[in-house]
């Protein structure tokens, strides 16, 4: 199960644009922004300049709810880098918005992860600073 514990090794920090600044704003506030098109009201992640069904630039985000389900999923083995565990499960989550979301799984064993699992975001701020989202499975107890 990975939960972080590196040895201390600094994660690598994401690139942070004009495009994506919104989404870095609200994980910072533990809220998970989607990029929404004005004109046609397509959802798209990750943000993009332009609307890749209209071609719209306007644009706007919606919160999300942060539910989903496993999509598709790899658990990384190689090649090792010092700020991950290892094996490192990374999923593909639809999200019940629609659109679907790259990110570390936590909470699970590598060899439990299955397609269709239900998780949910939680977002965790490393002795780095970052704050990144990261999705668990969801637990019957809630």
């Amino acid at each position: 199960m990975s939960e972080g514990s590196t040895g201390g090794a600094p994660r690598p920090r994401p690139g942070i644009t004009r495009d994506t600044a919104f989404f870095w704003e609200g994980v910072a506030e533990s809220r998970l922004r989607i990029q929404r098109c004005v004109d046609c009201g397509a959802l798209r992640h990750p943000p993009g300049p332009a609307c890749p069904k209209c071609a719209s630039l306007a644009w706007d985000h919606v919160e999300a709810s942060g539910r989903g389900r496993i999509h598709s999923f790899v658990v990384v083995h190689h090649p090792k880098v010092p700020a991950f565990d290892y094996p490192h499960p990374v999923a593909l989550v639809e999200l019940e918005e629609g659109t679907r979301f790259v990110a570390d799984l936590v909470g699970v064993k590598a060899n439990a992860v299955e397609i269709g699992m239900p998780v949910e975001v939680e977002f965790h701020t490393p002795a780095e600073g970052q704050t990144l989202p990261r999705f668990r499975p969801v637990t019957d107890a809630g």
